[in-house]
């Protein structure tokens, strides 16, 4: 909604909207001048604020009568179609200037009504309904918006009470200048915050893609980090044994033909947000993977004691948890313990600082797992090694 610009870069705002932001907006939202003139958003306001110059022309009359020649009835028209043209254009211009500064086309406006004066004398005041629907509508605080409107109206009734004297008649312009502009002031901050709340939606759109790009990253790394892991052990194993056993090489790599088979679909399930990890499946592949690798595996006969909702959670740990083992910690025993509130993967290895130096994965275990309300510790394993303990 409006053409609204976030920090420098210019992105392509739709909507037919007022590109106008709050104050305390800037600079985080502002609009660049040249979309500020030429938007959509400002098109709709030179209509609207087109069909109220029409009031100009009881001014011109009244400069037409003023003038003694032609020429000066000339000058004098040429002058009050600028006022307008600037009315047009004045509030567009502030709404690409920071805050105060907004009002320095109200400022140029209002001197530019004294340009009259010579015809009119006085009776210019009957302009300044414009100079306040363009303070109103530079939407600066309130409380400069009030105050520069109210001593508005009070200069149009001293200006009209140095004419007319004082009377009755003399409050009606100053009432009109003060309401009118009021009520535009009201209009011009209820677009302004549209025009926010659009544009906080459109970041919050932009960090919810982010996060699920952050989230598919994490998926496929623990995903191909834990396949290719058993992959690359089980290729080892079958090139070892290619000479001595053949037939046990064979089954190996009918074992490695499937692992990558199993982490194809996996990836393509992972893209399509149909794929779910269970702790015990994660339990059955730790087992394999880590017999396959020459570690001993300690790993809970049931996994009954972890609750539904955390399920998902816990496979993800032992998953990441079992891949370091592996692939980093040169153990030789790899215990896994499953509590109510608490998942450890543990080691008799090298210990936390190779463990942990070595794995990206542990970052992306440590957002999925703060996500979900846990917290993770990582150090050293009573069994000597490297310890993973995940409160849930």
């Amino acid at each position: 909604m409006g053409d609204v610009r976030v920090g420098t870069p210019e992105p392509d705002y739709p909507g037919p909207a007022w590109p106008v932001m709050l104050p305390d907006a800037y600079p985080h939202y502002r609009v660049a001048t040249r979309r500020a003139v030429w938007s959509r958003g400002a098109f709709s306001w030179y209509v609207g604020a087109g069909i109220s110059l029409i009031w100009l022309v009881s001014v011109g009359q009244a400069v037409v009568l003023a003038s003694p020649t032609a020429a000066q009835a000339a000058v004098g028209l040429v002058l009050v179609a600028l006022f307008g043209l600037a009315f047009l254009t004045a509030a567009p211009l502030a709404w690409s200037l920071p805050g105060p500064r907004r009002l320095l086309a109200a400022g140029g406006l209002l001197a530019l009504s004294f340009t009259l004066y010579p015809w009119l004398g006085w009776e210019i005041v009957g302009a300044w309904t414009y100079v306040g629907v363009t303070v109103a509508m530079s939407v600066v605080s309130w409380g400069i918006t009030w105050t520069l409107i109210a001593g508005l109206g009070v200069a149009a009734l001293l200006a009209k009470a140095s004419v007319e004297g004082w009377s009755e008649d003399i409050f009606w312009l100053p009432i009109i200048i003060v309401t009118i502009s009021l009520m535009m002031a009201g209009f011009g901050r209820t677009m302004a915050a549209m025009n926010q709340l659009r544009a906080t939606q459109r970041q919050l759109e932009e960090l919810a893609v982010e996060r699920e790009r952050g989230r598919m990253a994490r998926d496929i790394h623990d995903i191909l980090g834990h396949s290719l892991t058993v992959v690359t052990v089980k290729a080892e194993l079958a090139g070892r044994l290619v000479d001595v056993d053949p037939a046990r090489a064979k089954a190996e790599i009918a074992e490695v033909e499937d692992l990558a088979r199993g982490a194809l679909a996996d990836v393509r399930a992972t893209v399509a947000g149909s794929r779910s990890v269970n702790v015990s499946g994660e339990i059955a592949a730790a087992r394999a993977a880590l017999t396959a690798a020459g570690i001993e595996p300690r790993l809970p006969n049931s996994t009954d004691t972890i609750a539904p909702d955390r399920r998902e959670l816990a496979g993800w740990i032992v998953r990441e948890g079992v891949t370091n083992v592996v692939r980093h910690s040169g153990a030789s025993v790899c215990r896994v313990r499953l509590a109510p509130h608490e998942v450890e993967v543990a080691d008799d290895g090298v210990g936390p600082v190779a463990a942990s130096a070595a794995s990206t994965g542990l970052g992306g275990l440590r957002e999925r797992v703060e996500a979900a309300g846990g917290r993770m510790t990582i150090g050293r394993s009573d069994l000597g090694g490297f310890s993973l303990r995940v409160a849930m």
